[in-house]
């Protein structure tokens, strides 16, 4: 479908199309990668992104903004890390209602040397049966779906100035550039994909909510950090259950359990990797 419409847009045969693609890619794989990878020992700092914010409500429905859902869910997933793992620092990218930039929010991550990125999202959908939460890491779109979710949640940067120019000419009203963000792959892919699959386990058979999987796809958001990061899809709230699930109290407080569940499970797991490395 994708590859259809692009043909459609640009007027071009399949394989002048591919051509220009393939070329970036290239590129892209021959240059180091964005981030630079430091085996630490243990994860000592978490950052936990709430989606929106401020004069970005998000997605709106059935008067839920996305914006209060994504904060009360990162302030409880916060302070469940701080009850099952005293020794983990953990610092949210927003406490309140405001506005953050997108590079800000990685940037938070990087400048306090975070070993694990979580951002916080709602979902939303044209039909209101579609409903479950996702899970993405940094990588190529597979599915026209995937590319959607990427598409809305980047669009975020046009309330910056200067997003052409920070974000290296992304266009986020352009199917190109999001398939060019795509492309990058940072040097935690492998670490962040497990986490997101602890992420999902948790949500599915922790405390039994409907899961659409692990997926990947290009988000500005995930695009300069460096570490493991993860961005998840609590669920739609265009979908009345999902929405009445997100917005009630005992909702929130166990989405951000089977999130900290997640990763305690996670930490556990690298910790123990890394001891045996050491052996």
């Amino acid at each position: 479908m994708l590859s259809t419409n692009l043909d459609k847009q640009m007027n071009l045969p399949k394989w002048e199309k591919i051509v220009p693609f393939l070329v970036i890619f290239i590129c892209i794989a021959a240059m180091p990668p964005t981030t630079r990878k430091v085996h630490k020992k243990n994860i000592s700092t978490i950052v936990i992104d709430a989606g929106h914010g401020g004069h970005d409500p998000g997605c709106i429905h059935g008067n839920v903004r996305e914006k209060e859902i994504t904060l009360a869910i990162a302030l409880a997933l916060g302070s469940k890390i701080k009850e099952q793992m005293p020794d983990v620092k953990v610092i949210y990218t927003r406490s309140n209602d405001k506005f953050v930039e997108l590079w800000e929010r990685a940037e938070i991550a990087n400048k306090n040397n975070a070993d694990i990125f979580i951002s916080i999202h709602c979902n939303s959908a044209k039909n209101a049966t579609t409903h479950g939460t996702e899970t993405f890491a940094m990588g190529l779109h597979k599915a026209e779906d995937n590319l959607d979710v990427a598409k809305r949640e980047n669009n975020v940067v046009v309330l910056e100035d200067n997003y052409m120019e920070r974000y290296e000419g992304f266009d986020p009203n352009s199917p190109e550039s999001h398939i060019y963000f795509s492309l990058f792959q940072n040097s935690y892919m492998d670490q962040s994909i497990k986490l997101a699959a602890k992420t999902e386990a948790q949500i599915s058979t922790g405390i039994k909510r409907p899961s659409r999987g692990v997926k990947q796809a290009g988000f500005v958001v995930l695009w300069k950090t460096k570490m493991p990061s993860i961005l998840i899809e609590t669920g739609f709230i265009s979908n009345k259950i999902d929405r009445d699930y997100l917005s009630s109290e005992f909702g929130v407080d166990e989405m951000a359990g089977a999130i900290a569940s997640s990763v305690f499970e996670y930490k556990k797991s690298y910790e123990g990797n890394n001891a045996n490395k050491n052996n």
